[in-house]
């Protein structure tokens, strides 16, 4: 039992028509949390449209790039091996609710809502290279963060209303978090001394 609105789940599937992946969970204290995964980033602006008439405020926005799976060693022997010459087993590659590659250069965007004291989160999968619209002119609080996102990843947001970079030079090469951070020093987070000596080392070359 959530404390979500009537015909809540039903609002957001309708505003997207794509496809929408629904899972809440609710814990002792009576909170729910939803995740909504978006089979097409496209939904996103109706789906903040449809979460603004239910008076949802934005918390944050966070982001995401998923390591490319690990290749598997070979434990076969020699006899197996050869038998299966000229056969290669590539690894299965994993897919994002409605079919973005997992593969190491593919991002999740995540928009953290509060809902009357339960939370939504609705995620939107991007491929490399690809885009994304901006929920800033929906919600004033998407401001910052996405400007954030935009600098230290591969990510481009459009229709932000000021695209400026927050902390970065523009001297400085953007995507900082692809180019020099690898995905072990953030998940142990000792990233942040790591991350400034290289900024400014680059901007000391540049």
């Amino acid at each position: 039992m959530t404390r979500f609105p009537e015909n809540f789940e039903t609002s957001l599937s309708a505003a997207a028509p794509k496809g929408v992946n629904l899972t809440t969970t609710t814990d002792a204290h009576g909170v729910s949390v939803m995740w909504c995964e978006l089979a097409d980033r496209n939904d996103l602006t109706s789906v903040g449209e449809c979460l603004r008439r239910y008076h949802a405020r934005l918390a944050m926005v966070s982001a995401n790039k998923p390591p490319a799976p690990e290749e598997e060693e070979d434990d076969n022997d020699d006899e197996e091996d050869e038998s299966a010459a000229g056969e290669t087993n590539e690894l299965e590659q994993p897919m994002s609710f409605g079919g973005t590659p997992q593969d190491g250069t593919s991002y999740e965007l995540v928009y953290h809502f509060d809902v009357g004291g339960d939370y939504v989160n609705v995620v939107a999968f991007l491929p490399a290279g690809g885009s994304i619209a901006s929920l800033t002119p929906l919600f004033r609080s998407a401001d910052w963060p996405e400007r954030e996102i935009m600098e230290i990843y591969s990510v481009t947001i459009t229709n932000h209303p000021d695209p400026r970079r927050l902390f970065l030079d523009e001297s400085i090469e953007g995507a900082v978090l692809d180019r020099l951070i690898p995905f072990s020093q953030m998940a142990n987070a000792s990233t942040s001394d790591e991350l400034w000596a290289r900024v400014m080392a680059a901007a000391k070359e540049a």
